[in-house]
């Protein structure tokens, strides 16, 4: 079978990233508070806190830190309060 000139067979190694980028968890932002300060408590391991959760300990890392700069600036006075 001979295909039309310009539509080039997409390969399996950008098949199957195509997929995992559609198929990627978006997490909401109370998610993200939630298995922040879970890991913040310190119960269990970061490691295990993230392969329980399915993410990547650097993604919980700087999930963490954008949480406690956000913190940091709001107890600063840097940000206005929404009314």
């Amino acid at each position: 079978m001979r295909q039309k000139p310009g539509t080039a067979k997409p390969t399996a190694e950008a098949l199957v990233k195509d997929i995992c980028r559609r198929t990627r968890k978006h997490h909401s932002a109370e998610e993200k508070i939630r298995i922040v300060l879970e890991g913040l408590r310190g119960d269990d391991s970061i490691a295990e806190l993230c392969r329980r959760e399915g993410i990547a300990t650097s993604l919980y890392y700087s999930w963490s830190k954008e949480f406690l700069e956000a913190g940091k600036k709001r107890l600063a006075g840097d940000t206005a309060r929404l009314v």
